[in-house]
């Protein structure tokens, strides 16, 4: 039977978790930057392309998109530099993202019960899965079909639009962020049902609210302020608001279930 370890042992293994941590998003920070073209030009700026993927699939099921051609401009003289910078970094970090998230596991794992590791695993799971479902509706549909839409937007023949490198890289990183964030509500939702804090009832009961909630939200996360764009992620936060709904059902407790069979009994008798 191993040794029990003191805080300063919990303390040193940390120490070493975070020092794998930082290596290895080191190490793919430096690689990404070392693959500028492929980063830059099948990843981050491949919605600008007319080939790219959403456009060609969205022609070959009948929906037309008028696609053009947008060239990006750079008003700053580091803008550039530090672009390729943060981009490499961050995306040493999404790649990195479920090796770190087994590093912590791995250290907080023989704290945990037996009984407790296998939920854990799964809500890990969930985590990522929703996170990058998240991101991956966010880059292939909502994103590019934004960009398209702001990009040749012209209130007249007169004035020309040039977009900045800057503003298309704030656009890019905020919604795939926000919407792989924001994806997570399932997940909170079970959570939260799990120990009675939230019920099914409730959400049903508020969905009225949830409705001005969602669009503040969208307006929240959308970088821009177009009613086109706030519509598109509107539209799949309100379909993750009703699985929430499915969701917090599932976990709760079967005493709630009683309950709130019981209380609609009730309320019917006394009509």
């Amino acid at each position: 039977m191993s040794e029990e370890k003191t805080f300063w042992g919990h303390v040193e293994v940390f120490r070493w978790l975070l020092i794998r941590c930082i290596v290895v998003v080191f190490g793919l920070a430096v690689t990404a930057f070392c693959y500028k073209d492929f980063v830059f030009e099948h990843l981050i700026l491949a919605p600008c392309n007319a080939n790219f993927i959403t456009y060609r699939l969205l022609g070959n099921i009948g929906l037309v998109v008028n696609v053009q051609q947008i060239d990006l401009i750079n008003i700053n003289l580091a803008s550039q530099l530090m672009t390729h910078l943060s981009i490499s970094f961050y995306i040493a970090l999404v790649v990195a993202f479920p090796y770190l998230i087994v590093e912590l596991w791995l250290f907080v794992k023989p704290a945990l019960y037996r009984d407790e590791r296998k939920p854990a695993v799964v809500a890990i799971l969930a985590f990522f899965f929703q996170f990058f479902l998240g991101m991956a509706l966010a880059y292939f549909l909502i994103f590019p079909l934004t960009f398209n839409f702001l990009g040749t937007y012209q209130v007249s023949a007169l004035v020309n639009n040039q977009i900045s490198l800057n503003s298309y890289i704030g656009t890019f990183l905020g919604l795939l962020f926000m919407l792989g964030l924001v994806f997570e509500m399932p997940i909170v939702a079970y959570f939260f049902a799990r120990i009675g804090v939230l019920k099914s009832s409730f959400l049903r009961h508020v969905r009225k609210v949830a409705v001005v909630l969602v669009l503040v939200a969208a307006a929240f996360i959308t970088p821009s302020t177009d009613i086109f764009t706030m519509c598109l992620v509107a539209f799949p936060l309100w379909l993750l608001y009703e699985f929430s709904i499915i969701v917090a059902q599932k976990a709760e407790p079967k005493e709630a279930f009683k309950d709130e069979t019981t209380e609609i009994f009730n309320d019917h008798s006394e009509e």
